[in-house]
């Protein structure tokens, strides 16, 4: 009967040296900005991008206000 050998196995290698480690829990610089991942229906979008463009600011300056005033009135 035929001997059937395993499986060579491969080594994952060595871990990365202690300079290499990323450290993924500190915080990202103030000035950085981080992506909001939600969706809005096509009409909504379409809306909101227009309000920004005919008032002259950016989609992002008119969202801070929106929730600026949100937290004014609800505290």
């Amino acid at each position: 009967m035929t001997k059937i050998l395993p499986p060579q196995r491969t080594s994952k290698g060595l871990p990365p040296a202690p300079v290499q480690v990323v450290h993924n829990l500190d915080r990202a610089e103030a000035g950085a900005l981080k992506p909001l991942n939600f969706k809005v229906s096509p009409e909504f979008h379409r809306e909101f991008k227009a309000y920004a463009a005919v008032h002259g600011v950016s989609m992002l300056d008119l969202l801070k206000e929106g929730f600026d005033l949100v937290k004014q009135r609800r505290g």
